[in-house]
């Protein structure tokens, strides 16, 4: 049987973020974990362990992946295998926790639909930032998160720890999945993760942004289905 898999989302996306991959795997046991009822880190990884499976495979994107850390450092003997999408490992800095705090003063101000628009130019590389299909999804999952349960987001990812001292400590195989055309993170950020990370491995998706389950299917789904089965790095 396939490994059972727990899925991280990050911020102002919901389960439509992962759409591809619940469709190709429908014999696989996959949970979607709970990004909506806590405003900690160490909440959400909290809540996640205590209904995952005994043993999973864990898959993060984002904000998940600040979430995946704060497991990994609680329960590292519970996860067979780490992916993670789209993420970094450091806390922020001043210029993040300004932009943040923007977004805050938006929602705070009743312009929470102003916040995904904002966002666009970061989330899609200029080539797909007109592409009717993708921005409809993130302006749905924008929609469906809400703005209350945004700023928890919000206060959680600004208040995060910086998780790069104990990176060394993950002894899973793991792998990161980067977007060259990702406005959030960064290649250098990868590079550090990879480097610190025993055996990590990295996956570059080529003109994929922010999103790239969704921006590039075809390669992303059969890169993390051989990963999680053992059968591809």
């Amino acid at each position: 049987m396939p490994v059972p898999v727990v899925l991280i989302t990050g911020q102002l996306l919901t389960e439509a973020v992962w759409q591809p991959l619940l469709e190709a795997w429908p014999d696989r046991a996959v949970i979607v974990a709970d990004n909506r009822r806590a405003d900690t880190i160490e909440g959400f990884a909290q809540r996640l362990l205590d209904t995952a499976p005994p043993r999973f495979g864990l898959v993060a994107h984002a904000m998940g992946g600040f979430v995946a850390f704060e497991v990994m450092r609680r329960a590292p003997q519970r996860v067979e295998r780490l992916a993670l999408l789209a993420t970094l490992a450091s806390a922020d800095g001043p210029a993040q926790t300004a932009r943040r705090q923007g977004y805050i003063d938006l929602v705070e101000s009743g312009r929470f639909a102003d916040v995904v628009e904002e966002r666009i130019p970061i989330l899609f590389p200029e080539g797909r930032r007109d592409d009717a299909r993708l921005l409809g999804i993130a302006r749905r999952m924008a929609a469906d998160t809400g703005a209350e349960t945004f700023l928890r987001q919000q206060r959680a990812i600004m208040a995060r720890i910086d998780s790069r001292p104990r990176l060394h400590e993950i002894a899973v195989p793991t792998l990161l999945v980067w977007g060259d055309g990702d406005g959030i993170t960064s290649r250098a950020q990868q590079d550090e993760m990879l480097a610190a990370i025993p055996g990590a491995r990295l996956a570059v998706v080529p003109g994929a942004g922010h999103l790239a389950t969704i921006e590039a299917p075809d390669v992303v789904v059969p890169l993390l289905t051989g990963f999680l089965d053992g059968t591809a790095g």
